[in-house]
Formats: structure tokens, sequence, C-alpha cells
């Protein structure tokens, strides 16, 4: 398998041979409750959003779901998963993506920034606050962990500040009960307010 996991070919190859221990096959309750909670619908970016589940329940809920991925067997995987939603999602890379007139009122994290090399999250960080709006959101799922290795690439929570205190504030922050074992105690969720 190829080791780099910020080529598509490393996910192309993980989704094909169906080695995604990422994958929870369903949507996090902390999502369904936000969902819920949050009276304001508006455009959301899902980058990284591999089978696709959480587009589905956020376009259900009222949200304009724009949902990419840049490897194709993810995309394959994610259309196939959403059926009559599928055209939601779409074949990008996140760093080079200018579809649906940015700026989105909000982007979805969810397993993206700790599968990129940490060598790039300088450049996630950018993007991400290109994309969004001045009070905008990124929300979801944090994964903070000190190991070495990955993917999952794990941050601390003071790295994780240092890299979103530039444009956000980080506006919520709760645990998380429902992780899958990857991720398990090791999850939070947490909503950022574009600055």
């Amino acid at each position: 398998m190829a080791q780099d996991s910020s080529k598509p070919d490393f996910w192309d190859t993980r989704f094909r041979q169906n080695t995604m221990p990422w994958d929870a096959g369903r949507v996090p309750a902390a999502l369904e409750g936000f969902a819920a909670r949050h009276p304001e619908r508006g455009r959301v970016l899902i980058p990284g959003c591999g089978t696709g589940y959480e587009a589905r329940l956020l376009a259900q809920a009222g949200f304009d779901v724009t949902a990419i991925d840049f490897s194709e067997a993810a995309v394959e995987a994610a259309r196939r998963e959403l059926g009559s939603l599928g055209h939601l999602v779409r074949q990008a890379d996140f760093f080079a993506f200018e579809g649906d007139t940015p700026p989105f009122d909000a982007i979805y994290e969810r397993a993206f920034l700790c599968a990129l090399p940490r060598r790039i999250w300088g450049d996630w960080v950018k993007r991400t606050a290109e994309l969004v709006r001045p009070g905008g959101l990124l929300f979801g799922l944090f994964f903070f962990d000190d190991n070495e290795k990955g993917p999952p690439f794990g941050i601390a929570a003071a790295d994780l500040d240092a890299l979103l205190t530039p444009d956000f504030e980080r506006i919520e922050d709760q645990p998380v009960e429902d992780s899958i074992p990857v991720f398990a105690g090791k999850e939070r969720w947490q909503v950022w307010r574009r600055l």
C-alpha cells in the first residue's frame, strides 16, 4: 500500500480493499445533536467525506451540502451509500477546491485533519480559513493523541488551539461518547467560529 496519506492513491487502496477502520457506518450523535439544535441552515462543505453518512444527515436537516473527496474510490463509495443524494459528492482536492463560490457558512470536520500528514496542517488551517466566511463555523470531531505515526495523526489540544486561534475562536468543546474504536477516548466535539 502507498504510505503517503496526502495522496489520493493511499485512500483509493484502502477503500477498494475495504480497509477502513475509521468508517463507523453511522453518523456521530454529536452531529445529530448539532443539526437538531442549530437553527441556521447554510452552505456546508464536508472535505474528505469518505462514505458520506454525514452528507445525508445534514442535507436531510436542510443544509446545502457539498461533500468532496480526492479519492475516486471514496467518491464511488459515497455515491453508492447516498443513492439519490449522490449528486452532493464530487471528486476534488480540498487544497485546490474552488467550487460553489466560497466562502461557505461552515465546514464539517470528521477524521479529515487527522488523515493529513502533520507537515500540511498549516496549509489545512489556511485553506479552512479561506473557505469559511467570517462568523461561519468549523464544527465536528477532533482527534487528540500524542502518537507519532498515523493516520490517524493525533494532535495536542494546545497545538490545535495554536493552529486555529489566529482565525477562529472555540465556542463549544464536549467529550464524545460514541467514538469508533480507533478514536475511542481521544475525540472531542468542537465548534469554532471564524473571526
